[in-house]
């Protein structure tokens, strides 16, 4: 686990100065504590800043070169299958001087070229310079756990692991996408491979790029299917199910540095916890935290896994930072994101990594299962659905007659919800109710030239688009593809991968295994959610694992208390950052409008939290990276510490 960066002058020929790349891998230094490398070839520079998690050998550093230096890698991540792989690459005579991935992959490469994508079980970005055709082949692994930025300037191209890597580089002007902007407005989030820097995207999930005869040109390899379906009854299912998750915690066992668990007392970490204690000889760390407010705290929940496992079980309880942390926050992530999860997920990495270096998770169990209660239909709609035509026609007239409300939470408001959704189609229904900020509210609060762009680019189009694009017969499926290809990469992941990153820490997740999600996604829909019950044969399959209370426990968000920090502590930084100085002269939104929510919010009379966040987060995206140049990795400063926390272990 890395962070990686490096440039090609493919247009210019001019020399990569290897102090360049050096400087770029120093802003994301934080992403590999351990080790710091630099290859250099002319034109082309690849840089390296490594968590040393297997062969903690000099045999394992990176960037690294084989064949007689014919081609050469800088590889973030970890490939689980190495193993296999290098028993086959020994028998058709390759040699190995270490024990690690990274050398395993290059040979993988020198042997199949680009389709070795189709050998590697892992997580994954890399870089690799081919010295024989002077090619660039840089790849992601299939469902976006690691990331990967790039820019193409007059030069050539540049890449790195997180995007203020890109301010070591003079030629890079860090300037605002507006659309992108739009995009993060409605979704908390910017969807690849858009990015919030002008000049800068991302490489989507399941793609590689390849840089060959001075052309820059973008494929993709993979991406899940839903059919056809598997033809398999509901036991032999089950069997399958915990076969393969079990396997799939097995292969993310193997780690030279401690290994533990984050343990949230849900049944995705808790199924995940359960089998590393039958795959380990010692007990399992586990690492949980909680909250003072009980509606956000899991402790109890987290303990009675630990208690039944007998893990090494570490529970903290946080009093977040609220505005103090957001700073640290905004730097970490680099573009604007609005996921408040972020915020106990960075505090949860930052105590975890005092024990171990590896964390297990249960990431994907809702979007591989249907654990989402958006994946609920609603009961009216479902029955509006089933009326005449002529008579659902009728019905919307007399909504729409009726006064508009913006109180979200009157009656009047909900009904007017109620029939714009009844009025789309399926996918809109699911794209408006994921929606920060729908169409309609962009467009109240947008202002200048970010309101035209509103006007003329409808970001409901990123999921609409995406849903025309799944193979999914069934809605509930269809919505699971969606997810799987923008929410889980560039919300979940991001989220996971930066908090954990951070503080160097390895984030492993069994359920992201490709084999298991195919296994997953082509399973009947009803075996995924029976009635409003989503995970329905993961609960079965874990059902001498867990338990009732954790198996029938209701879905809790891993979330903070925005709603209360908007009326109480964060509603003077909200004021102060959106309503005066720059981002009162900035020009891009109704400041009458961002005043209505901030009071209404305060006053209890709307709950406006959630777009509060989205825009105090943007607002500070633009006063880090955008008003002003960061010079030095962590110019933003130190990380505020935890304000106060309790540790309680059981063993």
């Amino acid at each position: 686990m890395c962070g990686i960066a490096g440039r090609y002058n493919f247009r210019t020929q001019r020399p990569v100065d290897g102090a360049s790349v050096t400087a770029m891998c120093d802003f994301i230094a934080h992403r590999g504590p351990d080790e710091a490398g630099v290859f250099v070839d002319g034109a082309v520079g690849l840089g390296q800043r490594r968590l040393a998690i297997i062969d903690l050998t000099p045999t394992g550093r990176q960037p690294m070169s084989i064949a007689n230096g014919q081609v050469t890698i800088t590889f973030n991540g970890e490939i689980y299958n190495f193993e296999e792989l290098r028993k086959e690459l020994l028998a058709r005579g390759h040699r190995f001087r270490g024990r690690s991935d990274t050398e395993v992959l290059l040979a993988a490469y020198l042997e199949f070229g680009v389709e070795c994508l189709s050998r590697l079980r892992g997580m994954f970005a890399f870089a690799i310079w081919d010295a024989r055709d002077r090619s660039l082949f840089i790849a992601r692994d299939r469902v976006g756990k690691k990331p990967l930025h790039y820019r193409v300037d007059q030069d050539g191209i540049a890449f790195a692991s997180e995007v203020k890597a890109f301010f070591a580089e003079p030629s890079f002007t860090a300037s605002p996408d507006l659309q992108a902007i739009s995009h993060y407005l409605s979704y908390q989030y910017v969807p690849s491979p858009f990015s919030a820097f002008a000049g800068v995207s991302k490489l989507p999930p399941g793609s590689y790029l390849l840089v060959r005869d001075g052309q820059v040109s973008v494929h993709r390899y993979w991406r899940l299917r839903y059919t056809p379906k598997r033809q398999i009854d509901e036991t032999a299912a089950a069997a399958e199910l915990l076969e393969r998750l079990r396997e799939a915690v097995r292969i993310r066992l193997v780690s030279d540095v401690p290994l533990g668990a984050f343990l949230s007392g849900g049944i995705d970490s808790s199924a995940v916890v359960a089998l590393m204690a039958q795959l380990s000889d010692e007990p399992v760390k586990t690492y949980s935290i909680g909250f003072d407010e009980k509606d956000y705290d899991e402790l109890p929940y987290a303990r009675m896994v630990a208690t039944r496992y007998g893990t090494d079980h570490h529970e903290f309880i946080v009093r977040p930072d609220a505005a103090g942390i957001i700073p640290t926050l905004v730097w970490h992530y680099d573009e604007p994101y609005a996921d408040e999860s972020a915020v106990p997920t960075y505090y949860l990495a930052q105590l975890t990594r005092q024990h171990v270096t590896v964390a297990l998770n249960g990431d994907a169990g809702d979007e591989n299962f249907s654990g989402y209660g958006r994946y609920i239909p609603h009961p009216r709609l479902e029955q509006f659905d089933q009326l005449p035509a002529a008579v659902r026609r009728g019905v919307l007239r007399l909504i729409d007659a009726l006064p508009q409300s913006d109180a979200g939470d009157a009656l009047l408001a909900r009904t007017h919800r109620l029939a714009e959704q009844a009025a789309s189609s399926p996918p809109m229904r699911y794209t408006r109710r994921v929606m920060h900020f729908t169409p309609e509210l962009k467009q109240r609060l947008c202002s200048g030239e970010l309101g035209q762009i509103v006007a003329r680019h409808d970001s409901s189009r990123i999921l609409l688009e995406a849903f025309a694009s799944s193979d999914a017969d069934d809605f509930i499926d269809a919505m699971l593809d969606v997810d799987v290809n923008k929410y889980l990469p560039d919300c979940l992941l991001v989220k996971v991968d930066i908090a954990t990153m951070a503080h160097g820490l390895e984030g492993r997740s069994p359920m992201l295994d490709h084999e298991f999600m195919e296994f997953a996604a082509t399973l009947p829909v009803d075996l995924k959610r029976r009635g409003t019950q989503g995970k329905y044969l993961l609960r079965k399959a874990a059902a001498d694992l867990l338990p009732p209370e954790i198996l029938n426990r209701k879905k809790m968000g891993f979330g903070v208390p925005l709603d209360h920090w908007f009326r109480k502590e964060l509603r003077p930084m909200a004021s102060d950052l959106l309503l005066s100085g720059a981002g009162a002269k900035r020009g891009l939104f109704n400041l009458r409008f961002v005043e209505q929510m901030i009071s209404e919010h305060g006053s209890g009379r709307c709950s406006w939290h959630d777009q509060l966040w989205n825009l105090v987060m943007l607002e500070q995206w633009f006063q880090t990276f955008i008003d002003r140049r960061p010079t030095r990795a962590g110019d933003v400063g130190p990380a505020p510490p935890v304000a106060a926390y309790a540790m309680a272990t059981s063993a």
